[in-house]
């Protein structure tokens, strides 16, 4: 006999026994079996109740390859190795993995499990999948003795308006869902709390922790802070957590934007990410020297942040991946432009915080339009090469980042990222050759695509004085 079980109570992971169970009991029956796109989009298929009563889906669900090679418009651009019409667009398998299974409480008798990719027989995991991707880098730490924790910051707006009435106005003169910067200001964030309260609610019921939300520095901008956890776990919270508003927008006829820069004038959008280093199966934090060190750093933390610092333009397009990415980074804008590390400055573009077993420093380099999956594996895989190469931290930067220009500078448009990790022999070493070459096209591709477009601002600067 089954045990009485209500979804509607449910937070966090359900296995796959009480799945069946929740079935059998008419309280689920959709299942969605999703996997996270190279955009950072959740792609699969929905998948009846019934169907998973009479066949074992722990083998997963197949679907068209493109999928892992295409761009927001879903095109098939020529030029991948992995998918093309020489190889027929052929499938690959969506396998579920059981642990991320989830009762989903803002859609009807519905569960969602995360998949990871395999080639069709399921032999093999495809390597340029950002969640294989991640899940090699975590595997690197681990033979380090190292287990990565991460947490992400991300920034967004909202609007009183629909996903699709905002299509239609053509993305010209929308109205934030504020009209004052609500920089950390609580009547401000009062106004659009119903939703947000709402977010962070759905969010705890489906196991998803909100440390803290808040209002931030332009018109409608708001902040959400997801708990750090281990590093493919806070991707998956970071992915769903995206995901999931974006849907209870639709539900409430709002739209949110992750896009780094909406508009010239408003502040950019981040995606901060903070990073720690556990001792691999405690909770000793590898970062942290000890009580009686002169210097609370780490040698560990020492080389991994020297080698983060040493090849972020190596790694800017897992940071930075789209041309409106690069709008996002200007002085004096709470974004960085600088690849320094200092205790506690805003300014730089690492920043270390926290104390004792806490202590970890914050990337503020990301936008929140980064893939997390792929951002983390740059962050982690550029420090175990700082470690295995014992790569010296330099001096703490003092002062105002901006104004120092013997700083090095972030990569100040997506041209320039693309020419340091076409360069980059750290690239290929850390994520392996496929991996380099797959996405060097993909952002080969959406250059090209963004400059055969012409823009609003050409045409109103050259139709007349030409």
């Amino acid at each position: 006999m089954f045990k009485e079980i209500n979804p509607n109570d449910k937070a966090g992971n359900i296995d796959k026994d009480e799945l069946l169970q929740l079935i059998e009991e008419d309280k689920i029956n959709t299942v969605v079996l999703g996997f996270c796109d190279m955009q950072g989009r959740l792609m699969g298929k929905r998948i009846t109740g019934d169907f998973i009563l009479e066949n074992d889906i722990s083998e997963g669900t197949h679907f068209c390859n493109y999928l892992l090679g295409t761009n927001f418009e879903m095109d098939t651009n020529e030029g991948y190795e992995y998918m093309n019409w020489d190889k027929g667009y052929g499938d690959y398998l969506a396998k579920p993995d059981w642990d991320t299974l989830k009762v989903v409480p803002w859609l009807d008798k519905t569960a969602m499990v995360f998949c990871d990719v395999f080639t069709e027989d399921g032999s093999e995991q495809i390597c340029i999948a950002p969640r294989s991707i991640l899940q090699r880098q975590i595997k690197k730490a681990e033979a380090h003795g190292l287990s990565p924790h991460l947490a992400s910051e991300l920034e967004f707006y909202l609007f009183n308006d629909s996903f699709e009435n905002i299509d239609k106005k053509g993305y010209a003169n929308l109205e934030a869902a504020g009209h004052l910067n609500e920089d950390y200001n609580l009547l401000q964030g009062t106004k659009n709390e119903p939703i947000y309260q709402e977010i962070r609610h759905q969010m705890h019921r489906m196991g998803i922790v909100i440390e803290s939300s808040k209002g931030e520095a332009y018109k409608g901008q708001h902040e959400i802070n997801l708990k750090y956890d281990h590093a493919l776990k806070a991707a998956d919270q970071h992915i769903m957590f995206k995901h999931g508003m974006k849907e209870i927008c639709i539900q409430n006829d709002k739209a949110v934007t992750f896009m780094a820069k909406p508009y010239a004038e408003w502040t950019g959008s981040s995606g901060h990410i903070h990073l720690s280093m556990m001792e691999k199966g405690t909770s000793n934090n590898a970062f942290y020297a000890g009580d009686d060190a002169e210097n609370p750093m780490s040698e560990t933390m020492q080389h991994f942040l020297a080698g983060v610092i040493k090849y972020t333009k190596d790694f800017a397009l897992m940071y930075a991946p789209y041309v409106n990415s690069y709008k996002r980074f200007a002085p004096n804008s709470w974004a960085p432009v600088s690849i320094a590390w200092s205790r506690d400055n805003r300014s730089a573009g690492y920043r270390t915080v926290g104390h004792g077993n806490a202590l970890r420093f914050e990337s503020r380099i990301s936008g929140a339009d980064m893939n997390p999956y792929l951002a983390y594996s740059a962050l982690i895989g550029a420090g175990l090469y700082g470690i295995e190469h014992k790569i010296p931290l330099e001096d703490e930067l003092k002062g105002n980042a901006y104004e120092q220009d013997s700083v090095d500078r972030i990569p100040s448009s997506l041209h320039e990222a693309i020419y340091h990790w076409k360069n980059s022999d750290v690239v290929k070493e850390v994520l392996g050759e496929d991996v380099a070459k797959h996405y060097l096209h993909a952002a080969r591709s959406e250059q090209n695509d963004f400059d055969s477009f012409v823009t609003t601002w050409e045409r109103s600067r050259y139709f007349e004085q030409s």
